[in-house]
């Protein structure tokens, strides 16, 4: 490929990374720029930590939680200093993300169509996962820690790998235990948002993309999803 193509390619994409960036925050969704591919040397990931269990989907900052915002300026000056950042959307705050493979995701958008049940927004995860964004249910009491996704992988200062926590609502469980690969994001965790970047060459992009419409009950999907996968 002639470099002045490349170039207009890299150009566009970290021209997309930062527009997308800033309409979540326009949204009200808090962002915080992500570690993003290698494309040179070795390794899959810019974190440079050997053998990242999750290449290109994790904050670059151990502080995320902190720092994650929905300020125009924050976001433009993140972008600007790290143009090729992928972007990540912590959830627990505005909304949580059931995460299902793809192909139960696919199934599971089918019977909800038919259904005629409400879904938001639902991103694809290259090829290999599905993502249904949803209405928090922020950290009521009940709530209990019950599994954590190997997408939810921060270090820390000193090096030491950190897993974020996955919740489950109490009285769902025997949901989970028949579909232990669905997880659900929410607080303490994040997704990797459209249009990152992933090892593969793939991206992360909507499958039906944010409106105005408001977010659906997890409680409403979640049957569906976990009798899919």
């Amino acid at each position: 490929m002639p470099v002045s193509v490349s170039r207009r390619s890299q150009r566009r994409s970290r021209e997309r990374l930062l527009a997308a960036a800033l309409e979540f925050a326009g949204r009200g969704w808090v962002v915080c720029p992500g570690a993003r591919p290698r494309r040179e040397g070795g390794g899959a990931c810019s974190c440079d930590r050997l053998g990242c269990p999750a290449p290109a989907a994790h904050p670059i900052s151990p502080a995320w939680q902190f720092q994650a915002t929905a300020d125009e300026g924050r976001v433009r000056a993140w972008w600007g200093d790290r143009p090729d950042a992928n972007v990540v959307l912590p959830t627990g705050r505005v909304f949580d993300v059931l995460d299902v493979p793809a192909a139960g995701g696919v199934l599971a958008l089918a019977r909800l169509d038919r259904a005629g049940t409400p879904t938001g927004p639902i991103a694809a995860y290259g090829t290999d996962r599905y993502l249904f964004f949803v209405a928090t249910r922020g950290a009521p009491e009940d709530e209990h820690e019950w599994w954590s996704s190997e997408l939810d992988v921060t270090s820390s200062h000193t090096g030491a790998l950190r897993t974020g926590a996955v919740h489950l609502i109490e009285g769902e469980p025997e949901l989970v235990e028949a579909a232990p690969d669905l997880r659900w994001h929410c607080r303490d965790s994040y997704v990797v948002a459209p249009p990152s970047e992933l090892p593969s060459g793939q991206q992360v992009y909507w499958v039906r993309r944010p409106d105005s419409r408001s977010l659906p009950d997890p409680l409403a999907l979640l049957e569906v999803l976990a009798d899919s996968v």
